[in-house]
């Protein structure tokens, strides 16, 4: 599988994110909370098998360029380890949207991001089993 996060794999539908919201389940791990919802896999739809979006609070983080960088850095964190993830999936024949807002209070470095990151795949991943 290629280590890349492609625009059909992006989560960005409105109704799809707010679906999410308002009937997924919580997750909440140091610096992110998870959404995310399982779903049986059709091909026949043309869907994708995990979706992913990520997002920051503007109220915490008023300039752009911040919630930007931890956007960016939250979606790189994602597209290195989501292929365990992609594995199972197919194994159980499922498919999976998952949106991550980050919670924490000051700009997070690249290890912090890619640890909460791992430690959500980690939860989401053992209760798909």
């Amino acid at each position: 599988m290629k280590k890349s996060l492609s625009k059909k794999e992006r989560l960005k539908s409105r109704k799809q994110i707010d679906k999410l919201f308002k009937e997924g389940l919580r997750l909440n791990v140091p610096l992110l909370r998870a959404f995310y919802v399982v779903r049986p896999f059709s091909v026949s739809e043309r869907s994708v098998r995990l979706q992913f979006g990520v997002g920051a609070s503007s109220r915490t983080f008023k300039r752009a360029v911040d919630r930007n960088r931890i956007k960016r850095l939250g979606r790189e964190a994602w597209r290195l380890q989501k292929e365990p993830f992609f594995l199972q999936l197919e194994e159980l024949n499922k498919a999976l949207d998952v949106f991550i807002i980050y919670t924490g209070k000051e700009l997070p470095d690249y290890q912090q991001m890619y640890a909460s990151v791992a430690e959500v795949i980690k939860k989401i991943g053992g209760k798909l089993k």
